[in-house]
C-alpha cells in the first residue's frame, strides 16, 4: 500500500474519531465545567497570595500572566483522554488481537485517534477558560505567543501521547495500568508545570524539571504563551521534539516486545 493510501486511512480515523466527540459534545461540556470550577479556586489562591507578598512579579510572572498560564495548562490537562484506560480494556477483552491484524498501524491508529479527540476538547476547554479569563482576569498580552501555541500545544500532547502509551502498552504484562498512569499524572501536575511554571520551584527542583520530559507536556505549551521568547522557543520546541523521538522510540520497542509476548502466550 502506498503512503498516499495509509494517510487517506489515518485522517479517515480522524474524522470518524471528531465526528464522534461532537456528537456527545454535550458530555463533555458539563465535565469541562469542571474547568471552570479549577480556574475559580486558582483565581482566588493566587489573588490572596499576590496580596500577601505586596508585589506585581512573583519570579518574573504577574497575576494576570500566572492565571492565563493556568489556563492553558488545565485545558490541556483536562483534554488528554485516558489512553492506559483504553488500552487496558482492550488487552483484558481480547480486542487488541482484532486490532494488530488491521492493515495499519496500531500506535498511529491510536494517535491519530488521541490527538483528534485532544483537539476537540482544548478547543471547548480554551474557549471556556478564555471565557472567565477574559470576565474575570481581564485580556491576555499572548503577542506572538498565541501563534505559536498550537504548534507547541501539538508538542505538547504528541510527547503527552508517546509517555502514555509506553505506560499503556506494559497491559501486556500487568494488564492493569492505571496506578502508573495515576502516579505519572501526580509528576504532571507537581513538578510537570501544571499547578505553577517551574521558576516558582526551588532552584534543586527546577533544575531537576528541566531535565525531565514532563516540561515538554503543558509547561512550554503555556510559557509560551504567557511569556514569549523568541530566543528561548527553538530551544523548548527541540526539547519537545527530543522528548517524542525518545518515547516515540521506546514505545515502539515495548510494542514489539509486547506483541511477540502475546503470541507466544497464545493471545
Amino acid at each position: 500500500m502506498t503512503a498516499l493510501g495509509k494517510s487517506v486511512k489515518y485522517v479517515f480515523i480522524g474524522k470518524i474519531t471528531l465526528r464522534n466527540q461532537l456528537a456527545y459534545v454535550a458530555d463533555f461540556l458539563v465535565r469541562s465545567l469542571f474547568l471552570l470550577l479549577i480556574l475559580y479556586i486558582f483565581l482566588q489562591l493566587w489573588r490572596t497570595t499576590f496580596q500577601g507578598e505586596g508585589t506585581e512579579l512573583i519570579a518574573g510572572y504577574s497575576f494576570k500572566q500566572i492565571m492565563w498560564y493556568l489556563v492553558v495548562t488545565e485545558a490541556m490537562t483536562l483534554a488528554c483522554p485516558s489512553l492506559c484506560t483504553r488500552i487496558e480494556e482492550e488487552v483484558k477483552s481480547g480486542d487488541v488481537a482484532f486490532k494488530l491484524v488491521r492493515p495499519i498501524s496500531f500506535i498511529a491508529f491510536h494517535y491519530v485517534e488521541y490527538m483528534s479527540e485532544a483537539a476537540i476538547r482544548f478547543a471547548v476547554n480554551a474557549v471556556l477558560g478564555g471565557a472567565l479569563g477574559l470576565l474575570v482576569i481581564g485580556p491576555p498580552a499572548f503577542g506572538a505567543g498565541l501563534l505559536w501555541l498550537p504548534v507547541a500545544a501539538f508538542g505538547g500532547f504528541t510527547v503527552n501521547f508517546t509517555v502514555n502509551m509506553t505506560l499503556a502498552l506494559s497491559a501486556f504484562w500487568v494488564e492493569e495500568t492505571r496506578g502508573l498512569e495515576f502516579v505519572y499524572h501526580k509528576f504532571l501536575f507537581t513538578i510537570g508545570g501544571m499547578l505553577m511554571p517551574l521558576e516558582l520551584f526551588p532552584e534543586a527542583l527546577q533544575r531537576i524539571g528541566h531535565w525531565l520530559p514532563l516540561q515538554a507536556i503543558v509547561y512550554i505549551p503555556a510559557k509560551t504563551a504567557v511569556a514569549f521568547d523568541w530566543t528561548r522557543l527553538p530551544a523548548m520546541l527541540a526539547t519537545q521534539a527530543f522528548w517524542i523521538a525518545v518515547f516515540g522510540l521506546i514505545a515502539v520497542f515495548v510494542y514489539r516486545k509486547g506483541v511477540k509476548r502475546l503470541n507466544v502466550n497464545g493471545g
